[in-house]
């Protein structure tokens, strides 16, 4: 009987989500429904001592209940070259803290740990960034410091939405239209006095009919159907967090064209879990650190995503083992 998959998890406090909405709890049900031996571990468990890097790892069990979802063991000081898997699901804010982790998550895959998804591809794909790569896939973009050239955007477009590089969850998105007295002072905010980079991109009007459908990605391939998230009547923002509501609905030609174009790609950098941020046609954000909407999807559609995942990680794992062999 061969040992079961010892896989760990690098995530915000676990005794802090909303479990029935936790995409990453999801995944550990799936894992641990497989067989899989779990560890916890934050940020703060995490370092390097002479090249090696090393977690305090807490054993867990997961239970797919509303109140007692989780329980943990004591932290052990693991070489997490020692797991066979790592999920990185920690959240932005992408900042420095979480940059430092990728390299930490660098060496724990030169020892051997799959990583999912890959330090290297989390470094490198900004989630609002990387849209760059796909610009057939996306409506008109600036990625500029300057507040002048961002008023021009307006000017060209009528009506645009403005959005630091690091955030999530719907957290300081502006709707700027020409001639709003807000214009210089949100521009101001987001770039600190063109300090920082943001991002303006053209508005889009369908996300007040057709809401911001998160169209999720595993190892390339699309689940059938997306989360389409609905602007409450007093927001504009298509975030859950932000008040959104979620309707699942049947992937689209359109949407299988995107998943077609910028799935391979992800996949062949290694990025195993992703989600496109889809608004009338269009792809607005990449998100490889901790995509969401695995729970609403699998009720409303009785799928199984969360397992889908583990699929496909026990794939990756027999294919290293079979070249190691």
């Amino acid at each position: 009987m061969s040992a079961p998959v010892r896989l760990g998890i690098v995530m915000d406090p676990i005794g802090d989500i909303k479990p029935a909405k936790d995409s990453s709890l999801a995944m550990l049900l799936a894992a641990q429904r497989g067989g899989a031996e779990l560890h916890y571990l934050e940020l703060r468990h995490l370092w390097l001592r002479d090249g090696v890097a090393y977690g305090l790892a807490h054993r867990l069990t997961v239970r797919d209940s509303a109140s007692d979802w989780y329980t943990l063991g004591a932290g052990v000081a693991t070489p997490l070259g020692t797991l066979d898997v790592l999920l990185m699901r920690k959240d932005p804010p992408f900042d420095t803290e979480y940059i430092y982790s990728t390299y930490i998550l660098d060496r724990a895959e030169v020892a051997g740990t799959l990583v999912i998804n890959r330090p290297q591809g989390l470094r490198d794909m900004n989630e609002k960034v990387y849209t760059a790569w796909f610009p057939e896939c996306c409506a008109p973009t600036l990625i500029t410091r300057s507040i002048e050239d961002m008023r021009a955007f307006v000017r060209e477009h009528g009506k645009v939405v403005a959005k630091p590089l690091h955030g999530m969850g719907g957290r300081s998105i502006f709707v700027v239209e020409e001639g709003d007295k807000n214009e210089n002072v949100v521009f101001e905010t987001l770039t600190e006095y063109g300090e920082r980079f943001a991002i303006v991109q053209r508005y889009l009007p369908e996300i007040v009919t057709t809401g911001d459908s998160r169209v999720i990605l595993v190892d390339g391939e699309p689940v059938p159907y997306a989360l389409a998230r609905i602007p409450s009547a007093s927001d504009h923002r298509g975030n859950l967090a932000a008040g959104a509501t979620g309707v699942g609905r049947p992937l689209n030609d359109r949407d299988r064209w995107l998943a077609a174009v910028i799935g391979p790609r992800l996949r062949e950098r290694g990025m195993l879990f992703v989600g496109l941020d889809v608004i009338g046609g269009f792809v607005t954000e990449i998100n490889v650190t901790s995509p969401t909407g695995i729970r609403e999807l699998d009720k409303q559609f009785g799928l199984d995503i969360g397992g889908q995942v583990y699929a496909s990680i026990s794939r990756r794992l027999a294919e290293r083992g079979a070249r190691r062999g």
